[in-house]
């Protein structure tokens, strides 16, 4: 299994951050995506450092839409556009919109998803997408400035129904299931679990946040995303096994470059 969108970096990690990854490698991760948004601008490598640490971790980079007010003379995509060509680094991300806590300002937010996604045009590299309570400015923003380049990307721990899994899936991103699908009352996304094309669907923790039942409201970590699998499998009507091919598959394939 990939666990493609864990956050390693976080502090909750530090006392046992080695453990933790030794638990999902003996659970069948076999490849963790950490997420480099970090605390946000300046530091833009949170990533990078584990991934040039740890064989398994690979690594995104990106300012996150609760970060964007952070930016200050634009020296932050140059530098984004330069830690993109890292080997290890398969994404720019996680980037978008969050209209829940307004972090900052939206149209600060807007603007710099739209300077990031020009960004990794440039470099030629899929983005992983984070949105809350912005679903049709952000699918707006990826039509306009996104579907052209045709490289697609990770809608990130997919929140939606089936009406806005088609209209991501028609703008060419891949949907990624977290802890969330578990959850009893996720109805919506579970139903948009079911009908996604077995080529387009991809699973993760989003760890520490998310923790997938039967260990909701625990620390979340990579080992768990195997529940998530469980659950989509069961959705789907496969076996684990064939979720866990199919995810990694898809992984690979859109993260080739």
């Amino acid at each position: 299994m990939i666990d493609s969108h864990c956050h390693l970096d976080n502090p909750q990690f530090d006392p046992d951050r080695e453990a933790v990854i030794e638990r999902a490698l003996a659970a069948g991760v076999e490849r963790m995506v950490v997420i480099g948004t970090g605390d946000g601008p300046p530091d833009l490598e949170a990533g990078i450092r584990l991934a040039d640490r740890y064989p398994a971790i690979y690594a995104t980079v990106g300012i996150h839409p609760h970060d964007a007010a952070k930016i200050e003379r634009g020296d932050e995509f140059i530098r984004l556009d330069a830690l993109l060509r890292h080997p290890k680094v398969i994404a720019l991300g996680e980037i978008g919109l969050d209209y829940h806590y307004n972090h900052s300002p939206r149209d600060v937010q807007r603007a710099a998803f739209i300077a990031q996604m020009s960004v990794a045009e440039d470099v030629r590299k899929p983005i992983v997408i984070h949105t809350r309570e912005a679903w049709e400015d952000t699918l707006a923003l990826l039509e306009k400035h996104w579907k052209p380049t045709g490289l697609g990307g990770i809608m990130h721990c997919f929140s939606g129904g089936p009406a806005e899994a088609q209209r991501c899936l028609d703008l060419g991103f891949h949907l990624s299931f977290a802890g969330i699908l578990t959850f009893p009352k996720s109805t919506a996304i579970q139903e948009a679990a079911r009908m996604a094309p077995a080529d387009r669907i991809l699973i993760e923790t989003d760890a520490p946040y998310l923790a997938p039942v039967p260990h909701r409201g625990k620390r979340n970590e990579p080992a768990f995303v195997a529940q998530t699998a469980r659950k989509l499998a069961e959705l789907r009507g496969v076996t684990p096994e064939e979720i866990a091919r199919i995810t990694t598959e898809n992984f690979l394939e859109l993260c080739k470059s």
